[in-house]
């Protein structure tokens, strides 16, 4: 009996082991096939180098003056300047710091994007493998109900039924193929879904064993990893890092500017040539400019804090949603073992000890049952797709 049970589990185990695999298989496929990421991965680029731009020195300026002298004595004048403006050293430093954080935060956007096409991804592999655990229940019930129909054809055309029963046993079966036929075009319609998420790609998803989510029990040391890994919440970090350095760029922007350059003048018998210096001071240009930033800096501060909240709560609910979820099934599907009567309904309809409206009733009762622990770990396997979407 130990044996049995060891082996029982180890089955259950290596099936739930492949279901994961086959889900982690579809969504490598995907990060490969998948339209939009290709679209996004694309974009998350062409912002990259956007970014980079602007950071730099202003382009120097070359300037050529030829002036005719009138009278004509007096010869022409010839004027030549070169001039290269820069601000204050240290925004240069800022700039490149900003446009760093930029290109993080365009790859942690390009993270979310993914993120959430693998999520709806994995929410039709679930589908899938609810449809595919229904049916393969279905065919199983059909072929019972089929067992049954042959025998009370065989009574009837003997005698020994009546037209009644044999009906409600055609009818029964009939029902059952009504279910299964729907249950077939679900299946196709998620089939259909999944290969367009994988850019047209065909993708075979044949798996009807749910997994078995393994839900942390000490929710704030999970949630503490979940936070470090949502690209939502690093995104809006980096958003106070650049307004932290946009605040120390917007002060650098407030120190004077500078020029230097070479300039050359030719006229007849002369010849001066020399270095220019310029000074711009920024009295009015940017002014409040350092307060704007520090002002935004507080409001993003405000932004975070209220995501983070938010996120808490939303995870917390999930938890205790999951957790709840998993107990409902395990006290259910113990139940359901203990409880069945399926094989002995079959005898004592085979003995003629109750009608076969009964049976079919009875029966009917522990195949809702069936279903709905099916709906149950389809819901909890969805909730924790969604807790652990980020992870």
């Amino acid at each position: 009996m130990k044996r049995i049970i060891i082996y029982i589990s180890m089955l259950f185990f290596s099936s739930n082991l492949f279901s994961q695999n086959i889900i982690d298989k579809v969504l490598a496929e995907v990060e490969k096939n998948n339209k939009t990421l290709a679209a996004l991965r694309n974009s998350a680029d062409a912002e990259k180098l956007a970014n980079k731009t602007g950071i730099y020195l202003k382009n120097p300026e070359v300037e050529f003056n030829y002036l005719w002298g009138n009278p004509t004595v007096i010869g022409n004048r010839t004027d030549i300047s070169i001039r290269q403006s820069f601000d204050f050293p240290l925004a240069y430093s800022y700039k490149s710091e900003i446009s760093n954080f930029k290109n993080e935060q365009v790859e942690l956007e390009y993270i979310k994007q993914k993120k959430a096409v693998f999520f709806q991804t994995r929410l039709i592999c679930i589908d899938l493998l609810y449809s595919n655990a229904i049916i393969t229940e279905l065919q199983k019930r059909i072929k019972n109900a089929q067992s049954i129909a042959k025998s009370y054809q065989s009574k009837f055309e003997a005698g020994e039924s009546n037209i009644l029963d044999y009906n409600k046993s055609e009818m029964s079966l009939l029902s059952l193929s009504n279910e299964l036929e729907l249950k077939v075009i679900e299946k196709n319609t998620l089939l259909s879904e999944l290969i367009r998420m994988n850019g047209g790609v065909f993708v075979e998803f044949n798996e009807s064993q749910f997994l078995v989510p393994v839900i942390q029990s000490d929710f704030e040391q999970w949630y503490l990893q979940a936070e470090f890994k949502n690209p939502v919440l690093n995104w809006l970090k980096k958003e106070i890092e650049i307004s932290n350095k946009q605040i120390s760029l917007n002060k650098a922007m407030s120190m004077p500017k500078f020029q230097t350059g070479f300039m050359s003048e030719k006229v007849i018998g002369q010849n001066f040539q020399g270095i220019t210096l310029g000074l711009s001071l920024p009295l009015w240009e940017n002014k409040n400019t350092v307060k704007s930033a520090k002002a935004k800096s507080v409001a993003i501060q405000s932004v975070v804090d209220d995501n983070k909240q938010q996120f808490y709560n939303q995870l917390k609910s999930l938890h205790a949603k999951a957790t709840g979820l998993q107990k409902n099934i395990n006290e259910y599907r113990l139940s359901l073992n203990k409880f069945d009567n399926s094989v002995f309904l079959y005898k004592a309809l085979n003995k003629g000890e109750i009608s076969l409206i009964d049976y079919i009733f009875e029966l009917s009762i522990y195949y809702g049952n069936v279903s709905k622990l099916l709906e149950l770990e389809k819901d909890l396997n969805k909730t924790f797709a969604e807790l652990n979407q980020f992870m």
